[in-house]
């Protein structure tokens, strides 16, 4: 009865590790991810509206990855491409808005 338990329980942990380690995130898709989001940030660059916690948290994925972390480089990375679309996005929309702000 203790052996059949015991068994179980070992197939149910055993499963249970492949399930996470099939979950971390690898070298390659932090670095895919990083890419993504130097892409955004050289866009806002271009818009001429990088916003400075954009770059933070590019550095700090950067950073996770030399560390051997990946799923901390895949969250800042994509956290970075967040903020520098919305970076890009700002500055359009400002674009299109400045008009009605000046003062006739």
């Amino acid at each position: 009865m203790r052996t059949r338990t015991l068994i179980r329980l070992a197939v149910i942990a055993s499963i249970a590790g492949f399930t996470t380690a099939s979950l971390a995130a690898t070298a390659d898709e932090a670095k895919s991810a990083i890419e993504k989001a130097e892409t955004a940030d050289k866009q806002a660059a271009a818009l001429k509206n990088q916003w400075t916690t954009a770059e933070k948290a590019l550095k700090n994925a950067k950073a996770a990855v030399a560390a051997g972390k990946f799923d901390d480089a895949v969250k800042q990375a994509q956290e970075a491409e967040a903020l520098s679309n919305a970076s890009a996005a700002q500055a359009k929309e400002q674009d299109k808005l400045w008009p009605e702000a000046v003062v006739r």
